[in-house]
């Protein structure tokens, strides 16, 4: 029996969230309403939001030895989370984003740095970390360490989940090895140079036989093609304070879902749920919820449909 039941290797962040009255216009000034520390990070967030679902979590990963770093790893430690094998930077700041949060929409905007003194290098991967999960899940942002512990975890039948919304060089040699790709709606896009998001899926997977490719619409759900056919799952309607880190939390709560053996519509509802509850305060992980908070959403709460997604995923099935 693996240690852990995820390992996560990848990014993590402290961000400074600073919250604003109105928007300013381009070239503009406005006074902010407060200031507030908090961490973040893709694979970090969604590591937290799978111990908090009651998952055995590993974190691999580097934090520079900054007060960032210190918040990052006490919010880490303070969830249960294995940090093993997360490696201290000297003289290194950690990974920044100053987060400007539209408190009349709690729609965000990032300004992000992550200095080179934190990159993860495929030498600091090793076998023995990868197998000791039952799933990986990685980001794509230092590529050949990703594209490692993926081809590692592939070797030895472990599945291998990845969130992605940026092209990175050599990133095919990630996808070869994924079995389930949630990645942002524009990256299949992107990657594809396929207009069609629905084309774009369905190119993607079968070019790399990826078993479950989906994208997150944002305040709309999320999208999946499985065994040929397209799966719509709408998104829940709430009052939305802050957007930061939904899509963390919805891979968090995927990998979850994954693990739990669930249906894809039912793993995409339960991931949308848990995204949509996190939006309902503020920070990348100041509203992850438990299980039970997020079935009580699911019944009770409006879904916020995509007519089209919809449309269009009932009458196409795919090759």
């Amino acid at each position: 029996m693996p240690d852990f039941d995820v390992v996560g290797v990848g990014l993590n962040a402290t961000d400074t969230l600073i919250l604003l009255s109105k928007f300013p216009a381009y070239a503009g000034k406005v006074a902010f309403e407060r200031e507030i520390l908090s961490p973040g990070g893709q694979v970090a967030s969604a590591m937290v939001t799978c111990a908090r679902l009651g998952l055995r979590v590993k974190y691999i990963g580097t934090v520079g030895d900054d007060e960032r770093a210190r918040v990052q790893m006490e919010s880490l430690r303070a969830t249960g989370i294995n940090l093993d094998d997360v490696q201290v930077r000297a003289n290194c700041p950690n990974q920044t984003a100053y987060i400007l949060i539209d408190e009349t929409t709690g729609e965000r905007t990032v300004l992000w740095r992550r200095e080179e003194c934190l990159r993860l290098e495929p030498a600091n991967i090793t076998t023995e970390q990868i197998v000791s999960g039952r799933l990986l899940h990685i980001d794509g942002h230092d590529t050949p360490a990703v594209a490692k512990a993926a081809e590692i975890a592939r070797r030895h039948g472990i599945p291998v989940t990845v969130d992605v919304d940026t092209i990175y060089h050599g990133f095919d040699k990630v996808l070869q090895h994924v079995d389930y790709l949630v990645a942002s709606s524009e990256f299949p896009v992107q990657w594809t140079n396929e207009p069609d998001p629905f084309t774009a899926l369905e190119t993607i997977q079968d070019e790399f036989h990826i078993r479950v490719a989906a994208m997150t619409l944002g305040a709309h759900g999320a999208l999946a093609r499985v065994d040929g056919q397209f799966i719509y799952s709408p998104a829940f309607v709430v009052n939305c304070i802050d957007t930061t880190g939904a899509g963390d939390v919805f891979h968090g709560a995927f990998c979850y879902a994954v693990l739990q053996n669930m249906a894809m519509r039912d793993a995409l509802e339960f991931s949308n749920a848990m995204a949509a509850l996190n939006c309902t305060a503020l920070g990348a992980r100041g509203g992850i919820s438990t299980i039970q908070e997020a079935k009580a959403l699911i019944q009770r709460a409006e879904r916020r449909t995509h007519p089209d997604f919809e449309l269009r995923a009932r009458s196409r099935t795919g090759s």
